[in-house]
């Protein structure tokens, strides 16, 4: 007979945690007599990450008595208490080898129903004080699950779980936790799972995009159900020489590059938007500097186009704009990124400033070349003419489109620069711009920019209704950090670790600006990241929830613990990698 063993809560609080402070609720503590269970949560109990963690699908994460004694031996431990995995429901049965997504039980006064697996989380390695908990959960198959609560009501320990329902597929926790962090998921297995109105509805998002991926032609590798969308865009690592064909000066502050092969292999033909890393030696007897560019030009096979805005103080820029002389050799990644233009039949909106309209004009340049018959509209803010590049190209490029539209806006224009003609209108550039040009709000927006504009103009977008998968963006520089869980994070300018300088290859974190030394008393990538407040993304900290997955532009790496699922090609886990060689990551 199933039987609730113990009912276990606990409040949020802080923790210190290498250096730094953790908000969580992962220590849970068993009560005596009866508690209440809402549909959030029960009495005396909370979350503290809700990002993660709490909710309605979310409300009581169950562990069973036979995982305890499994670990027990496993592990070679018996200090385990009740709440050890952070559960609020320890029981005797319900394993998870047994219990299905969908079902349903009753216990005392309330009534449960199955809703996913636990979702990874370093925490429990907190909780455990074993780091590899995240993934020993997932790869021995015993992760846990969490319940919805139908019926609120009181439960205490002893009460008897009685199911009063079958899910339907008859999916169990462990196999659909399998098919999310595995290799190997069965496309007839997703689809049950997506069948199950009860699965929640993130891994829903999960298995959909997985279905996604399997839909697409070719070879595809990495897990669409865990990587977002912009990690998805690889390119094979490594640099190419190409030599400086041509240089162009677009406006005051902006040249461009044309590069072209220096043998006879046909370059790899980006997709519109896509950008390639350079890999720059202003000085010779200095490391060299790695800096991003977009890809500015036609899609093409036989040269490169990037366009570079020389910013003040700034080595590479002033390197290009000053010193590059055309014959001169440069390396240069494959084109990579996922701000691409989409196929359809949507409206396009082209919104970009400054030179954030480098790879919105090559979507344009695209839809030329497809003579596409989409409304396009062409959105663009800059100070004043002098600091507009690719005016007069741009100009001539909506004119071989059918229904293009084009709005030029002005901060600061120019005496001579003429309103009507340069320019629409005089100021920056808001969302409002968008209504007062009848923009339709059923476009597919691709905005480029500073981060204050991309933030501004997003925001005002989701206000107004437009769909977030429609609503694509590029960003200068790094990305925001993803540390869940973590308060008082450190937001000081990227640098070198603090500390005897490393011994080992170097380790360049290419949208940063910043190459270091690898040390070995980093455990992974991303522990020198952290060391040098580069922004990361991670959440597992173990190879399993492929948060920290990022470009792996040049270099290789090895593994430990080996991830439970391979990245994509072309990609890293930062989380659990160390170099082998110098490496390039696009951070």
């Amino acid at each position: 007979m199933a039987r609730l063993v113990s009912v276990n809560v606990g409040l949020p609080r802080e923790i210190s945690w290498r250096g730094q402070t953790v908000y969580t609720s992962v220590w849970k503590e068993p009560i005596q007599g009866r508690r209440l269970v809402r549909l959030l949560n029960i009495d005396g109990d909370a979350q503290g990450d809700l990002a993660g963690h709490g909710g309605e699908q979310r409300a009581v994460f169950v562990y069973q008595m036979d995982s305890y004694r499994y670990w027990e031996r496993e592990l070679q431990r018996s200090n385990f208490t009740f709440g050890q995995f952070g559960e609020n429901f320890t029981v005797e049965g319900l394993a998870d080898s047994e219990v299905c997504i969908g079902d349903r039980y009753r216990i005392g006064g309330a009534l449960f129903e199955v809703t996913q697996p636990r979702v990874t989380c370093y925490r429990v390695g907190i909780r455990m004080d074993d780091p590899r908990m995240p993934s020993l959960l997932v790869k021995h198959r015993r992760p846990g699950f969490y319940f919805r609560v139908i019926e609120e009501g009181e439960v205490g320990a002893g009460d008897e779980i009685i199911q009063v329902a079958e899910g339907p597929e008859h999916l169990t926790v462990a196999s659909v936790d399998a098919l999310l962090y595995l290799p190997g998921a069965a496309k007839e297995d997703i689809e049950r799972a997506l069948r199950i109105p009860a699965l929640s509805p993130g891994w829903q998002s999960s298995f959909e995009a997985m279905l996604q991926q399997m839909a697409q032609p070719g070879s595809r590798t990495g897990n669409a159900g865990l990587v977002a969308p912009e990690q998805m865009a690889t390119a094979t690592p490594g640099f190419r020489s190409l030599k400086v064909a041509r240089i162009d000066r677009e406006s005051s502050h902006v040249v461009s590059l044309v590069l072209e092969p220096t043998d006879d292999r046909p370059l790899t033909v980006p997709q519109a938007g896509q950008f390639v890393v350079l890999r720059l030696r202003p000085q010779a007897d200095a490391p060299p500097v790695l800096r991003s560019y977009s890809l500015s030009g036609l899609p093409d096979a036989g040269h490169y186009r990037i366009s570079v805005k020389q910013e003040p103080h700034g080595v590479a820029s002033t390197y290009v704009s000053t010193q590059l002389r055309t014959g001169d050799v440069l390396d240069v990644s494959e084109p990579r990124g996922a701000f691409t233009l989409r196929s359809g039949d949507r409206p396009v909106v082209l919104l970009s400033v400054g030179v954030g309209v480098t790879p919105v004009l090559a979507m344009l340049h695209a839809l030329v070349a497809q003579a596409s018959v989409r409304p396009v509209w062409w959105i663009f803010g800059a100070r004043n003419g002098g600091e507009h590049p690719f005016a007069q190209e741009t100009h001539e490029l909506l004119a071989k489109l059918p229904n293009a539209h084009s709005h030029v806006q002005y901060s600061q224009p120019d005496p001579t620069d003429q309103s009507g003609s340069d320019f629409d209108a005089t100021g920056r550039l808001t969302v409002n711009v968008l209504e007062a040009l009848g923009v339709p709000l059923e476009s597919d927006f691709y905005l480029c920019g500073p981060s204050p504009f991309l933030a501004d103009f997003t925001a005002g977008l989701v206000d107004r209704g437009v769909a977030p998968d429609r609503i694509h963006t590029e960003a200068f520089g790094s990305g925001k950090s993803i540390t869940p869980g973590v308060t008082g994070a450190s937001h000081r300018a990227p640098h070198a670790p603090t500390g005897p300088v490393g011994e080992g290859p170097s380790i360049s974190f290419a949208r940063t600006g910043l190459t270091v030394a690898w040390g070995s008393r980093f455990q992974s990538l991303l522990e020198l990241a952290e060391a040098c407040d580069v922004p990361v993304r991670w959440s597992c900290r173990t190879g399993v929830c492929h948060m920290c997955e990022s470009g792996l532009i040049s270099g290789s790496v090895n593994y430990d613990p080996e991830p439970l699922d391979a990245p994509a090609v072309g990609n890293l886990l930062i989380c659990c990698a160390r170099p082998q060689e110098d490496t390039v990551i696009d951070l």
